[in-house]
């Protein structure tokens, strides 16, 4: 993606976030965010949230229900627990997102890997050090559901969860458009013991412009 393709006089943003590294940013009303999967099989784990309401948050419970499907793709509309639409998935070259296996924090690893990875990095982690950099109001508490996008997570016949190998590849994208003015907390997943990034984090790029 050019930034001529988006518009240089709308240009929000456009960085590239390190593997583990983490962004937090607002995205006005009918702008577009665009998240570029560079290498490829990255897992983004990225919280939404009404700007000017942050307990009006993204809800995966919600956001599953009402469009009868446990994934996201292009047209799912990403609801907050009141039931206000803040994005919709308007492009998506990879097909397929995760809304249910959460993100990765320092007392799951241990949980699911072993005490030897209780002091590696996680994902919670990057949330909470964004969110108290970014203050405004925003607090440890607000950190909720999240979106693992490019993470392919199946569901299990007995209602479980498998991570497993992600169905994306280098340069595949996803794109949402802000239904509302939106705070988006994004981790670039660091995990190192399951497949869902081939065992290799690697950068993102997000870009943002306004319509």
């Amino acid at each position: 993606m050019s930034a001529g393709s988006m518009g240089n006089a709308g240009r929000l943003f456009d960085v590239t976030v390190g593997a583990g590294d983490g962004w937090i940013g607002e995205v006005p009303a009918g702008g577009r965010l665009r998240i570029v999967d560079l290498c490829g099989n990255q897992a983004v784990d990225t919280l939404f949230f009404d700007a000017h309401d942050y307990a009006n948050r993204y809800s995966a419970v919600d956001t599953v229900r009402e469009q009868g499907a446990a994934y996201l793709t292009t047209g799912s509309v990403l609801l907050s627990v009141d039931l206000d639409p803040l994005a919709v998935v308007v492009a998506d070259t990879c097909g397929r997102h995760d809304t249910l296996g959460g993100a990765c924090a320092q007392e799951s690893n241990v949980v699911r890997y072993g005490e030897h990875t209780r002091h590696q990095h996680a994902c919670r982690t990057t949330f909470v050090r964004q969110a108290t950099a970014w203050g405004r109001g925003l607090e440890k508490r607000d950190l909720t559901h999240n979106v693992n996008f490019f993470m392919n997570v199946p569901l299990t016949p007995d209602g479980g969860l498998s991570f497993e190998d992600g169905v994306s590849a280098p340069g595949k994208y996803v794109e949402l458009r802000a239904e509302r003015d939106v705070l988006v907390l994004v981790s670039n997943c660091p995990q190192l013991n399951n497949p869902c990034n081939g065992y290799d984090p690697t950068p993102v790029r997000l870009a943002g412009w306004s319509s």
